[in-house]
């Protein structure tokens, strides 16, 4: 076997990391899950997992895909291959647009999956939070109060606190040295008191 063999045997053996490419793609035609799965015969949980990169589909399931997509597999490999990144942000930088907050450090450049932000200094949310998708804060320093679906957490230093997806939230740091990291894997969005209960 030769080296382009054993290249051509090890792309076939090894799942592929797509799901930055296919979700661009979907969202560019303006497809649900659903329909993307009634195209392509895959189900529209599957597509979740490959978009969110909790699955790697096959070189056959992933040519469905693209097909579904009016597209081919290697576009979308030649896609994800470019959406790959590695950042280096150093102390004095901030990933934010502009002139940032004070206190706020977006520690993650341009439009990922991943959001981090560092929050410095005594400072609360502004109204209550839902995240679609998980979330972790982390006290690098000072202390925290976080209620969480109504229930109350005190975080100190080094103490971390997980909310999965749905889970209702808002924050405050209660001294002047606190420094929080946020992190989560999707854009927020604010929660609102339904006066229907």
């Amino acid at each position: 076997m030769d080296a382009k063999d054993a290249k051509d045997t090890k792309e076939r053996e090894e799942p592929l990391r797509v799901g930055a490419a296919v979700r661009k793609r979907r969202r560019a035609l303006r497809l649900t899950l659903a329909a993307v799965a009634g195209r392509s015969g895959l189900s529209v949980p599957f597509l979740s997992q490959i978009e969110n990169e909790r699955a790697r589909p096959s070189l056959r399931s992933l040519q469905r895909v693209a097909d579904a997509l009016d597209t081919t597999a290697e576009t979308l490999l030649a896609a994800s291959d470019s959406a790959r990144t590695i950042d280096l942000m150093r102390a004095g930088d901030s990933a934010h647009p502009g002139t940032p907050p004070a206190g706020v450090r977006s520690l993650v450049r341009g439009r990922h999956q991943l959001h981090a932000t560092e929050y410095s200094g005594e400072r609360e949310t502004e109204g209550e939070f839902q995240h679609r998708n998980d979330e972790l804060l982390y006290v690098a320093e000072g202390a925290v109060e976080v209620e969480a679906e109504g229930r109350a957490h005190r975080l100190g230093r080094g103490d971390s606190l997980f909310l999965s997806g749905g889970v209702r939230h808002r924050w405050r740091a209660t001294t002047a040295d606190t420094r929080i990291l946020v992190v989560a894997v999707s854009d927020h969005i604010a929660a609102h008191n339904d006066p229907r209960g």
